[in-house]
C-alpha cells in the first residue's frame, strides 16, 4: 500500500504534528469525499505501507522530526515556483525560506527523495513566457545539486478556481507557447543534470526529451526501498496520469496556503472554519465521528514482491 499525503491539502506544512501522531498510533481515519458518512480506517504499519509520498510547498514544520519516519520509504513532491504573493499568498519567501528548505531537505534525505515541481504554469501580464524562462533557469541552477527531476504541468481551469483566475487575465499557454517553454526548460534542466517530465498532460513533448510523470512513482519507491512493488496504475486518476494506486489521507478545503489556482479548496473562505476545527490528536485530520457514520477498516496489503526473478538472479553473476 502507498500513502499519498496529500493531493488534497498540505500535510507537511500545516498538519505535521497530526501526521506524526498518526504514525505513532499506527492508523488514520479518512472520510470518503464522495460519501460523507463513510469513513475508512487505514493502517499505517510499516509492514503494509510500501511508501509515502508527501506533497508540499513548505516542508519546514516537518523537517525537525524526520527521524520518526525511519522504517518507512518516502519522498517529497516539493512545489517551488516563481510566482509571488499575489498568486501564492501563504508561502514564505522563496529566496529566504523555501529554496534553503529545499536544499536542506535534500541534504537530510537524499537527492532522489526530493522531486521539484514547477507547476501549474500559466501566463498573464506579469507572468509571461519570458518570465518563466528566466526564473526557471534561476531555480534550476540553485536546485540542481539537490534533485534529479522536475515535474511541470500547465494550468487547468478547475471550476472552483476559475472565478479567481479570469479577472486577473490569467490563461493557460497556447500549444505554441507550451512548445517554447518545454524546449527551453528541457535544455536548461539537461545542462544542470535535471530530468523534466509532465504531470497529467496529454501533449507529447518527447521530441525535447520530456516524458510523462508518475508522481506516485512505483519505480522511485522501488529504488528507495530496494524491493519490487506489484502495483498497477491508479484507475481513479485521469488517463494521462501515470500514478500508481495509492490511498490519500488528506481532506479538501483544509489548506491555508491560499494559492489562487488551487483545485483542493472550493472557495477562498471555505478552509478557515475547517482549519480552526483541526485537532492534532484526532484520528481524523478534520472533524469528528458523527451519528450515522460507518467506520470500516480498509484492506491494507503490501505490494512488495520479495521473490527474486530470473532477471534478478542473472544480474547477480
Amino acid at each position: 500500500m502507498i500513502i499519498s499525503a496529500s493531493r488534497r491539502t498540505d500535510i507537511p506544512s500545516f498538519y505535521s504534528e497530526w501526521f506524526y501522531n498518526r504514525l505513532r498510533e499506527g492508523y488514520v481515519l479518512v472520510r470518503n469525499p464522495m460519501n460523507a458518512h463513510q469513513v475508512g480506517k487505514i493502517s499505517l504499519s510499516p509492514e503494509v505501507v510500501d511508501g509515502i509520498v508527501f506533497w508540499t510547498k513548505n516542508p519546514i514544520p516537518m523537517m525537525g522530526r524526520l527521524s520518526e519516519l525511519d522504517g518507512y520509504h518516502y519522498y517529497f513532491q516539493f512545489t517551488l515556483t516563481a510566482y509571488g504573493k499575489d498568486v501564492e499568498p501563504g508561502i514564505p519567501s522563496k529566496n529566504q525560506r523555501m529554496i534553503p528548505a529545499f536544499c536542506e531537505l535534500s541534504k537530510q534525505i537524499g537527492r532522489e527523495r526530493v522531486v521539484w515541481r514547477y507547476d501549474p504554469i500559466f501566463l498573464s501580464e506579469d507572468y509571461t513566457v519570458e518570465y518563466h524562462l528566466k526564473y526557471f533557469r534561476v531555480l534550476a541552477k540553485k536546485l540542481a545539486p539537490y534533485t534529479d527531476t522536475c515535474t511541470v504541468s500547465f494550468l487547468d481551469f478547475y471550476r472552483n478556481a476559475a472565478g479567481a483566475l479570469r479577472p486577473r487575465g490569467i490563461r493557460a499557454p497556447s500549444r505554441e507557447e507550451q512548445l517554447t517553454l518545454m524546449c527551453n526548460f528541457s535544455e536548461t534542466a539537461k545542462a544542470d543534470g535535471i530530468r523534466v517530465n509532465t504531470c497529467a498532460e496529454e501533449g507529447d513533448f518527447a521530441g525535447y526529451g520530456i516524458g510523462h510523470a508518475c508522481c506516485i512513482d512505483r519505480e522511485r519507491l522501488e529504488r528507495i526501498g530496494g524491493v519490487r512493488l506489484d502495483v498497477k496504475k491508479d484507475p481513479n486518476q485521469r488517463e494521462a496520469c501515470g500514478c500508481v494506486s495509492s490511498m490519500d489521507i488528506g481532506v479538501y478545503n483544509t489548506c491555508p496556503n491560499g494559492c489562487i489556482y488551487c483545485y483542493a479548496n472550493y472557495g477562498p473562505n471555505r478552509q478557515g472554519g475547517r482549519v480552526s476545527r483541526h485537532d492534532p490528536g484526532s484520528p481524523l485530520l478534520w472533524g469528528e465521528i458523527r451519528e450515522g457514520d460507518v467506520v470500516k477498516e480498509r484492506k491494507a496489503v503490501s505490494y512488495a514482491d520479495r521473490q527474486l526473478s530470473l532477471f534478478d538472479r542473472q544480474r547477480r553473476f
